[in-house]
């Protein structure tokens, strides 16, 4: 009995506090994203934000989980009981379980698995199952077309950010996120800035970035949620906490995609500048501060840009990124294998 409890319970232990290391720290993000993308936005529009719940707002996060968890959850009399309940909440786990692989510094990742890329790029395609299941268990003609249009928008844009990825991979040589980071040192400009996009990668990570965009459903590709042309979209039905989990899952998914920009293409827990002082920063906050830039970008992007309409949504992905991405595979392998540039 000794045995077992020493060789099976410990293991088990360290694994769920390692989880709850990181699942804790993630949802008071997602809480205090919500906050900031309200305080940015009333910024670049002249406005104040929340303001009223605890110090200058700062509990408004609270304040609106509280109201949401107490109001009723309301079940459509048609509608499928068990999926209409377990879509939100299977939007919200993905977004969680990708941050299993994610480096937040040397040796600080949960899982340094090899394939690191495949089991990222596995997880956010099943997002759109959960989209799916929400939409067709509402048993509502508006939820299902809204459903319909999320999903083929978000398989859309899935195979420019495959496509960018393995551009990715082509230049690092590994599937093993950690060891893309460590690659990226010094492959900036002349050698003096870490990360992949001050290279010839600049377009792919445009690109990765904007279908990001389309991915999480964020402006200016948030047809999903498009009030007046959708009734509310694949979520119309929903209400309380069931609402509330689709748009932790969202805020969740916007960290997440920010979290790959960053390993990809920013340097993961690297300094922007290959310079030996910077290095005594320690990685995760480099990682962190990374990740508050990319998504200080996606709420300036929802400030600034309109709607698109949707066929202007799936133009750019079939007839604009699909192309570049590529052609852009097909350009960075040809150069790797003329300039014997293959790692490795």
């Amino acid at each position: 009995m000794e045995i077992l409890w020493s060789d099976y319970a410990w293991p088990t232990i360290l694994i769920v506090l390692q989880c709850l290391l990181i699942i804790v720290p993630l949802l008071v993000a997602v809480a205090y994203l919500t906050y900031a993308e309200r305080k940015v936005m009333a910024a670049m529009q002249l406005r104040q934000g929340p303001m009223v719940v605890g110090p200058f707002g700062l509990l408004q996060p609270f304040a609106d989980g509280l109201k949401l968890f107490a109001k009723e959850t309301v079940i459509p009399s048609g509608a499928n009981r068990v999926v209409f309940v377990i879509a939100p909440m299977l939007t919200f786990l993905l977004s969680l379980v990708a941050w299993a692989v994610i480096p937040f510094g040397p040796g600080l990742v949960l899982s340094d698995i090899n394939v690191g890329v495949l089991y990222l790029f596995a997880i956010s395609s099943l997002g759109v199952y959960g989209i799916i299941m929400a939409g067709w268990a509402s048993n509502s003609k508006y939820a299902f077309l809204g459903a319909l249009r999320s999903a083929a928008q978000m398989v859309s844009y899935e195979v420019s950010i495959g496509f960018v990825m393995i551009t990715v991979l082509l230049c690092a040589g590994s599937l093993n996120l950690s060891e893309i980071v460590r690659q990226q040192q010094g492959a900036g400009l002349f050698g003096i800035f870490n990360g992949y996009l001050l290279t010839g990668l600049l377009p792919m990570g445009v690109i990765f970035f904007i279908s990001a965009l389309a991915e999480t459903n964020r402006a200016p590709f948030d047809l999903p949620e498009g009030e007046s042309e959708l009734v509310g979209g694949y979520n119309v039905e929903y209400s309380a906490m069931t609402f509330a989990l689709f748009f932790l899952g969202e805020y969740a998914n916007m960290i997440l995609m920010s979290g790959m920009t960053t390993v990809l293409f920013l340097g993961g827990w690297l300094p922007p500048i290959d310079w030996a002082p910077l290095y005594w920063i320690p990685g995760p906050i480099w990682f962190a501060l990374k990740i508050a830039f990319c998504l200080f970008l996606f709420i300036w992007v929802r400030a600034t840009l309109p709607r698109y309409r949707y066929d202007q949504l799936m133009r750019l992905g079939w007839k604009v990124f699909l192309p570049i991405s590529l052609l852009w595979v097909v350009v960075t392998a040809g150069w790797l294998v003329a300039f014997d540039r293959l790692p490795g």
